[in-house]
């Protein structure tokens, strides 16, 4: 009996060890890891620059009215499910999705004077899981079964930017995951921020869509599966 008393004392007292442990790395995680905001550098040379960290799922070119991709049988994508507006104009659009482990803070891709931001309520926010997942084992395409691309929360903001002379004006789309508690923006109507700099934040689990005219010079330096950082990587020349 005192053999079988230890023993369930000594369960006891792993069991305890084990819960604060587990306690004590969700806390870093939440309040340290997830929080961090590490100095970026944009690049000297040209290029339009990734919003967010995470990796490339989608990269799209689309002319108004023609769907993006088929997430599954009977669900189709379009620009306006994500932009939550009519687009009069062809478009190039690039999906960024973030882990729990991607820096979470958001960066312009461009100079740029912000004109809008509209903030859209989910219907029944899901979870990003089979994105996750397919990302984790290379299933292609990463989009499949993500029907949180049209479903979750969003916010979206619109800015007024040139590139190299012309006028560029972009959408940034922050779309949440159902275990997100915030999607901020730092950024007031008619301020102007600098290339690479933050603009917003969304706060655990989610997806940024940098939305970009689709000009026969713009040049896509990624592709599905590519990894990328927020403010430093070019992913349009």
């Amino acid at each position: 009996m005192a053999d079988a008393g230890s023993l369930i004392a000594a369960f006891s007292i792993g069991s305890s060890v084990a819960l604060a442990l587990a306690a004590l790395l969700y806390w870093f995680w939440r309040r340290v890891w997830f929080a961090r905001d590490p100095l970026r550098r944009p690049p000297i040379e040209h290029g339009i620059l990734s919003p967010a960290d995470g990796t490339v799922v989608y990269v799209k070119r689309v002319k108004p009215g023609e769907d993006i991709f088929v997430i599954k049988q009977g669900l189709p994508v379009r620009l306006d499910d994500i932009v939550r507006e009519d687009i009069g104009s062809p478009k190039l659009v690039i999906g960024v999705f973030m882990s729990p482990m991607n820096v979470h803070y958001n960066r312009v891709p461009l100079t740029a004077t912000l004109e809008a931001i509209h903030r859209h309520p989910g219907y029944g926010n899901v979870y990003m899981g089979p994105m996750h997942w397919r990302i984790i084992f290379g299933l292609r395409p990463l989009y499949q079964n993500s029907v949180h691309i049209v479903q979750n929360e969003r916010t979206v903001t619109r800015y007024r930017s040139t590139y190299q002379g012309l006028s560029c004006p972009f959408y940034i789309v922050q779309i949440g995951a159902k275990t997100v508690n915030g999607i901020d923006v730092y950024v007031k109507p008619s301020e102007t921020i600098e290339r690479g700099q933050k603009f917003g934040m969304i706060r655990i689990g989610s997806q940024v869509d940098l939305i970009l005219p689709d000009r026969n010079g713009f040049q896509v330096m990624v592709q599905a599966g590519d990894r990328v950082r927020g403010g430093e990587t070019i992913l349009v020349r």
